[in-house]
């Protein structure tokens, strides 16, 4: 018997979530709301928002008229992330937790769950898009779900065909996914006539590799066309956000192809100014809800006064580099990272950099020189390397070393499991512990940690 698709949709309390859910709903998903209970501590002075954010969560879910449950993955989350960020700042490395928590609890323990409790997908906030595979049929993101704008509350696109608001997505014998849709395109690919039409694709669509960024040469083209026959089947590719500044698959470039083919980004497709506009359009609670930061799951919270909380503060001194003279005291090497500015507190006249330190001694190493060779490399080893489906080929590559970092060039070649990156053009302050993302085109293909 034919049933709706069932979506767990992660909610966090803020409007990327919650709209991601409100379109799910208008698609006729079967939806249930999710919060993920990570993080509860308070800090000195810093009361943790979980309650509020859970409170924002079950108002939009009352809202949609949705089933709303809460998963507790605290107890799982501090040994993934938090130990796991703790220890690596704690060998001189700078971790990211968001990427970690990515990997570990949001595509990992909470789809787990999602699909243990009944569910046939999950669906997310985060601003990327995914190209399904199942049993050898590629559907690109933006044909299985796109909500309607200016042509009412939500629409679903087959080959650049709208179907109308009562399209409803449903999963027949052996996983085969179709469309099923009213529409008044007698050329609709996927319902002929003009009225309801549960149909499978007679032809594979392929994924739009050209949509966003921006178009690909030629060798991108023919690696992304070859990336999709190499995809395993019941899988998935992660792609870049239509919003570029927004685009957040930077943290998830660790998740895995199989977890990719279970999951939805209903957002992809829009810029954030979008997202609010059709939040506050829906009437949504937390459509004017500020975007939170500092630490991902603890809120208006800087690194150095979390860590400060679990490490002993250890003072020791900053030196320069070049005359190996003592210029000031620190609180702790922990707290310091490659290329960092602020926090330093060493006089006046030219800013100092770090650009080293020595955990075992306890010293921060600076200069004043921009152009040290410390703070600048062409060539950068990875470690821990992980591939979303197939390892590429050695070759010219796009390259993003943090977050909103611009798409630089780079050589791939590999030294056993390790990758070597050749960069074009040296790039500063890339500090161990950090990740860095390899691009074909718009589709994310993986990356590592650096060494």
């Amino acid at each position: 018997m034919n049933e709706k698709l069932k979506v767990y949709v992660g909610m966090s309390g803020g409007v990327d979530s919650s709209l991601a859910a409100a379109l799910l709903v208008e698609q006729s998903y079967d939806v249930t709301g999710v919060y993920m209970k990570n993080w509860t501590a308070d800090l000195p002075g810093v009361k943790c928002p979980w309650a509020d954010d859970l409170a924002d969560a079950k108002r939009v879910a009352v809202q949609l008229g949705i089933d709303f449950k809460v998963f507790d993955f605290e107890n799982e989350y501090k040994h993934k992330v938090v130990d796991y960020m703790i220890d690596e700042y704690k060998n001189g490395r700078t971790p990211n937790p968001d990427i970690m928590c990515n990997q570990e609890v949001k595509f990992k323990l909470f789809l787990d769950a999602a699909l243990a409790d009944g569910a046939d997908m999950i669906a997310t906030g985060h601003y990327a898009r995914a190209a399904h595979f199942d049993n050898a049929l590629p559907i690109a993101q933006s044909e299985l779900l796109r909500a309607g704008q200016n042509e009412g509350p939500g629409a679903l696109f087959y080959s650049g065909s709208r179907c109308s608001d009562q399209a409803i997505g449903k999963v027949l014998s052996g996983d085969e996914l179709v469309i099923s849709c009213k529409t008044s395109n007698s050329d609709n690919a996927v319902a002929k006539d003009s009225g309801t039409s549960s149909t499978a694709l007679s032809e594979p669509l392929q994924p739009k590799f050209d949509q966003a960024p921006g178009p690909l040469s030629d060798l991108e083209r023919s690696r992304s066309d070859r990336a999709v026959d190499e995809v395993p089947k019941k899988s998935g590719i992660l792609k870049m956000a239509v919003d570029a500044n927004k685009d957040q698959t930077y943290f998830l470039y660790r998740v895995t192809g199989k977890a990719l083919g279970k999951t939805l980004f209903p957002i992809g497709e829009f810029t954030k100014s979008d997202v609010r506009k059709m939040a506050a359009e829906r009437g949504l609670t937390t459509a004017a809800k500020k975007d939170s930061q500092g630490i991902c799951f603890v809120g208006q919270v800087g690194i150095r006064d979390f860590l400060s909380q679990y490490v002993d503060q250890q003072p020791g001194d900053i030196i320069d580099k070049k005359s190996g003279k003592i210029l000031g005291r620190h609180d702790g090497a922990i707290f310091y990272t490659l290329g960092q500015r602020h926090g330093l507190d060493v006089g006046g006249g030219l800013p100092y950099y770090v650009v080293g330190k020595d955990m075992d001694k306890n010293e921060v190493y600076v200069t004043t020189d921009l152009n040290d060779n410390t703070l600048w490399k062409d060539t950068v080893k990875l470690s821990d390397v992980h591939w979303i489906n197939e390892a590429p080929s050695e070759g010219k590559y796009k390259i993003r070393v943090r977050h909103r970092a611009p798409l630089i060039s780079a050589s791939i070649s590999f030294d056993g499991d390790d990758v070597i990156l050749k960069l074009d053009n040296p790039q500063r302050a890339i500090a161990p512990g950090q990740s860095i993302v390899i691009y074909d085109g718009d589709i994310c293909l993986g990356g590592g940690i650096i060494i």
